[in-house]
C-alpha cells in the first residue's frame, strides 16, 4: 500500500522550485549604443525648423521644384535637338510653347462641358435628392426627422429664453450674421487668381532658363564638391542617378496616365456617356495627382452621367468604372513600375506622400516622390546619412 504524502516530507514541486532558484542567472548581453542627447536634440530642432521653413516658404519652393521637375523631363529632348545643331534657346522655347499651346487647346476644348456642368449643379442636386427619396420609398428619412426635432427643440428654447427675459425686464440682444459681400468675394478670388498666374509664369521662365543652362549647374556642383577626385566622382554619380531616376519616374507617370486615359475613355464610351474622349483626357491628367485625382474624376463623371441618363444606377456604374480603372492601375501597375524606377520602399513612399501632402497640399502629392528620390540618392552617398537611405530603399 503506497502513501500519497508523507507527513513532514518536503513537496517535490517546491524542491524543484528551490533548486531552480539556486541556479545562477544567465549573463545578460547588453548592446552598447552611445546616445548623444545634445546632438539628438539639435537634430530634432533642425528637422522642426526645416519643416517650418518648407511650410512658410512654400510659395518659393513649389515653383522651384516644379521647374526642376519639368527641366528634367524636357532636357533629353533639348539635348537631342542640340546634337542636331539646333540652338538650345530655340528648342527650349519651342517645347515650352508647344506645351502651353496643348494646355490652352485642352482648356478651350473643355470649356463648354465645364460651363454646362457648373450651370447644372443646382438642378442636379435637386434631381439627385428626389431620386434618392423615390428610391428609398419613404416620405421622410431618419436624418430629416432628427433635423426637424432639433429645430423644434431650438425654437422652444429661444421662446423660453425670450419669455424669461421679458418677465425680468431685460433687453433682448439679437446678433445678426454678417451679410455676404460680393465685392469681398470677387476681390479674394481675383487676388488668388493673380497669385496663381504669377506662380505659373515663374515656373515657365525658370524652366526655360534651366533648360537653357544645360549642364552648367551640374558642373558647378561637381566643382564645389572639393578638390578630391573621389568627392567629385561621388557627386557626379549622385547627380546622374537623380537625373535617371526622375526621368524614369516621369516616364512611368506618363505611361500610366496614358493607360488610365485610354481605358477610361473606352469604358465610358461603352457605357454611352457623352464626350467620353474628353473625360479620358481629364482622367489621364488627374492621374498625375495621387489619390485625390481619381476621386475627383469618379465624382465628376458620375454627376455628368446622372445628368445625362437621370438614373442613379448609371451614375454609380460610370463612377464605379472610373474607380476600378484607377484602383487597378494605381494599386497594381504604378507601384510596381515606380519601385523598379525609383528603388523606393512602398511604405516610405506612402509616408512621404502623407508628409508632403500635409506640407504643400496637392503640390506635395505631386512632388513628394521626386523629392524622396533626391533625398535617397544623397543619403546613400553620405556616410552619416546612410541609415536614412537604407530606410527609404526597397
Amino acid at each position: 500500500m503506497t502513501e500519497d504524502a508523507v507527513p513532514g516530507a518536503p513537496n517535490a514541486p517546491a524542491v524543484q522550485a528551490e533548486e531552480a532558484s539556486d541556479l545562477p542567472e544567465p549573463e545578460r548581453v547588453l548592446l552598447h549604443m552611445p546616445v548623444d542627447v545634445r546632438n539628438l536634440s539639435l537634430v530634432v530642432i533642425a528637422i522642426l525648423a526645416g519643416l517650418f521653413v518648407l511650410q512658410w516658404a512654400r510659395a518659393v519652393f513649389i515653383p522651384v521644384m516644379l521647374s526642376v521637375l519639368l527641366s528634367y523631363a524636357l532636357s533629353p529632348l533639348v539635348n537631342a535637338l542640340h546634337t542636331r545643331h539646333v540652338p538650345r534657346w530655340l528648342s527650349a522655347a519651342v517645347l515650352l510653347l508647344g506645351m502651353l499651346g496643348a494646355m490652352g487647346w485642352g482648356a478651350y476644348s473643355l470649356r463648354l462641358e465645364a460651363a454646362q456642368l457648373i450651370e447644372s449643379l443646382p438642378a442636379a442636386a435637386q434631381k439627385l435628392g428626389r431620386a434618392i427619396k423615390t428610391r428609398s420609398g419613404k416620405s421622410e428619412s431618419a436624418l430629416e426627422t432628427v433635423q426637424k426635432a432639433a429645430a423644434q427643440i431650438e425654437q422652444a428654447a429661444r421662446e423660453s429664453a425670450a419669455t424669461t427675459a421679458a418677465n425680468r425686464g431685460a433687453t433682448r440682444v439679437v446678433v445678426e450674421p454678417s451679410r455676404f459681400n460680393v465685392q469681398d468675394y470677387l476681390w479674394t478670388g481675383t487676388v488668388g487668381l493673380m497669385a496663381l498666374v504669377g506662380q505659373f509664369t515663374v515656373v515657365v521662365f525658370l524652366t526655360y532658363f534651366l533648360m537653357l543652362s544645360g549642364d552648367t549647374f551640374r558642373r558647378k556642383l561637381v566643382k564645389l564638391a572639393g578638390p578630391s577626385l573621389t568627392k567629385k566622382k561621388i557627386t557626379l554619380q549622385a547627380l546622374h542617378e537623380i537625373a535617371g531616376q526622375i526621368q524614369r519616374y516621369l516616364q512611368v507617370q506618363l505611361l500610366t496616365s496614358a493607360l488610365v486615359g485610354v481605358l477610361t475613355g473606352v469604358s465610358l464610351a461603352l457605357l454611352g456617356l457623352e464626350s467620353a474622349g474628353a473625360w479620358g483626357v481629364v482622367a489621364g491628367v488627374l492621374n498625375l495627382v495621387p489619390y485625390i485625382g481619381s476621386l475627383i474624376t469618379a465624382a465628376a463623371s458620375a454627376l455628368v452621367a446622372f445628368l445625362q441618363f437621370g438614373s442613379v444606377n448609371m451614375a454609380l456604374a460610370v463612377g464605379g468604372a472610373s474607380v476600378v480603372i484607377h484602383t487597378l492601375v494605381g494599386n497594381l501597375l504604378t507601384p510596381w513600375l515606380t519601385s523598379r524606377a525609383s528603388r523606393l520602399s512602398p511604405v516610405a513612399v506612402f509616408i512621404g506622400l502623407l508628409a508632403w501632402g500635409w506640407l504643400w497640399g496637392v503640390w506635395g502629392l505631386l512632388l513628394g516622390i521626386p523629392i524622396l528620390m533626391i533625398v535617397k540618392s544623397v543619403c546613400d552617398r553620405v556616410e552619416d546619412l546612410k541609415p536614412i537611405g537604407e530606410f527609404l530603399g526597397s
